[in-house]
């Protein structure tokens, strides 16, 4: 293993300080993109920005904040899917300008990419929808990095088309992650040798929380383990992960979006701490 695990792979791929805003690139941690499920307000955005600032300066923890303009997946008719898109990706570039970070966001359409890409640094495609030829390149061709989300029905190896997807579009500003693979119906399992295979394409994040979901259970509702977030993100860390993906939330009870499996954020420091220190240990081997 080498002296320090590196950001960067054999190929050509993203350079996290040319992410607009990135703090602490070169501290040898690995990044976090953190942040609520869904934009509901902007007082909780921008106090969980700020929540999260402070732990990850402290710690000097590259940090992207994350909040979706508009839940377009969901399981009921009746689920919460945002607040406004305009209102939502404004209160997003609020976050930015407020902290001076970078945000990302999920994008669901064509026409998505280039609204949103006014908004934010880091666009994200759904694992659900990663297959899909169209949506991604329209979100290479704005130029903005572009995060592919594992299909819950895809291998690693896999991903490897959709990552040369955004690179023949000229766009080599391009990260992978994991999150999780579907176990029977209603059940979600890592297998962390997914990794190390997708770290030959790009830089690699463990979506933590989605991880940890518990899927299409009969109320409509998606539930999940989130007791099981800090087991889930170590080893993440010991494998590997460039980054770590983790949805969190003053309240996980009353969010309007995957509460079931969110971390509170009352525990987020300590967590990000244990897994700073597994990071400094990996990075001495």
């Amino acid at each position: 293993m080498s002296k320090k695990v590196s950001l960067h792979t054999n190929c050509k791929t993203m350079k996290l300080n040319n992410i607009p805003q990135i703090k602490h690139s070169e501290s040898g941690n690995f990044f976090l993109l953190a942040g609520p499920c869904a934009i509901e307000g902007e007082e909780m955005a921008l106090n969980i920005a700020e929540t999260i600032l402070k732990i990850t300066d402290k710690l000097e923890i590259p940090f992207i904040f994350k909040g979706s303009f508009k839940k377009a997946n969901r399981s009921r008719i009746d689920s919460f899917t945002g607040i406004g898109d305009e209102k939502a990706l404004k209160i997003l570039r609020k976050v930015s300008e407020t902290f001076n970070i970078p945000t990302v966001t999920d994008i669901h359409e064509r026409s998505d990419a280039a609204m949103a890409a006014e908004y934010v640094d880091v666009l994200q495609i759904p694992a659900f929808l990663v297959r899909q030829t169209d949506l991604v390149v329209a979100a290479a061709e704005t130029g903005k990095v572009v995060n592919l989300k594992k299909g819950q029905f895809m291998s690693p190896e896999s991903m490897k088309h959709a990552v040369t997807k955004v690179t023949d579009c000229n766009n080599e500003q391009v990260m992978v992650t994991d999150r999780g693979t579907m176990f029977g119906y209603q059940d979600m399992i890592v297998d962390f040798r997914g990794i190390p295979t997708m770290r030959q394409f790009a830089p690699t994040v463990l979506d933590v929380t989605h991880s940890l979901q518990q899927p299409n259970q009969s109320s409509g509702v998606t539930g999940g383990r989130p007791d099981m977030i800090e087991t889930i993100a170590r080893a993440g860390i010991a494998t590997g992960a460039d980054g770590i993906f983790i949805e969190t939330h003053f309240d996980p009870a009353t969010a309007k979006s995957d509460g079931a499996n969110m971390l509170d954020i009352q525990y987020l420091e300590k967590l990000l701490t244990n897994l700073t220190a597994i990071r400094k240990t990996i990075n001495s081997f």
